[in-house]
């Protein structure tokens, strides 16, 4: 990607960026793509439970997120 302001570019910034918008869209992904797969597989109420189990691993997994971005900024 060009910067079309002419300043320097930051390629750690971009990189987190990107990091971060990539980890939504695998989040997002894994609990809706999860949930219409138990929906198709089981039928309705499974998908019900099942999509509170994968909010509840989503909700872990950005929880080790946050814990990592946490020890990031405390190592700078």
């Amino acid at each position: 990607m060009k910067d079309s302001t002419g300043r320097p570019t930051d390629p750690r910034a971009q990189r987190r960026r990107e990091q971060r918008r990539l980890f939504w869209i695998v989040l997002t992904f894994l609990v809706i793509g999860g949930a219409i797969t138990i929906a198709l597989v089981y039928g309705l109420p499974a998908a019900v439970l099942g999509l509170g189990c994968l909010l509840a691993g989503a909700g872990v997994l950005i929880l080790l997120w946050l814990i990592l971005l946490l020890i990031e900024r405390l190592a700078k």
